[in-house]
């Protein structure tokens, strides 16, 4: 839907596309649905989106900035403005149920809650129980602190013997 006073998209239909926009580490979420979309406004013709990477190292930003732009490029959206703000910063409760579902299809452990110990001290990762994504399982170990991204641990089922990242909560 075009605006009629300003000829632009909406932001509701921007937002739609941007859900299209996969991560290029785990193809399976969508930008929005990992909950790196911060906001979209109009600055005149220029549609700028503002993200948050999931931690301000992250090697994907600049490839997804492209695809960003390059999907609302298809829809008709030639002037794009990528903004970052690593303040607040990312954390995966900004996820969406749909995101969280995908991973466990995926095969990796979705975040679970934020491990918090009676003094208010975050846990390590070791502290917390991740059912197993391929059976269920909450008979599980971790293995390490890194899985195959540094926002992933990487754990194995005691039950059906299978190794599966889990996405750390943060």
């Amino acid at each position: 839907m075009v605006n009629a006073t300003t000829a632009t998209p909406v932001i509701d239909d921007v937002m739609q596309w941007l859900a299209l926009v996969p991560d290029p580490e785990i193809p399976v979420l969508s930008v929005v649905d990992l909950g790196l979309i911060r906001h979209v406004a109009w600055d005149g013709d220029t549609c700028v989106v503002t993200i948050t990477p999931t931690y301000s190292g992250c090697p994907a930003m600049q490839e997804i900035s492209a695809d960003i732009k390059s999907t609302l490029l298809v829809h008709g959206v030639e002037q794009v403005r990528i903004q970052t703000q690593l303040s607040p910063a990312w954390t995966t409760d900004w996820m969406t149920p749909k995101g969280r579902e995908a991973l466990k299809g995926y095969g990796i452990a979705p975040p679970g809650e934020k491990a918090i110990n009676i003094s208010g001290i975050t846990r390590g990762a070791s502290d917390v129980v991740v059912p197993c994504p391929l059976c269920g399982s909450s008979h599980t170990r971790l293995i390490s602190q890194f899985g195959s991204t540094s926002c992933k641990a990487l754990y194995r089922c005691n039950d059906c013997g299978e190794p599966f990242d889990y996405f750390k909560a943060h």
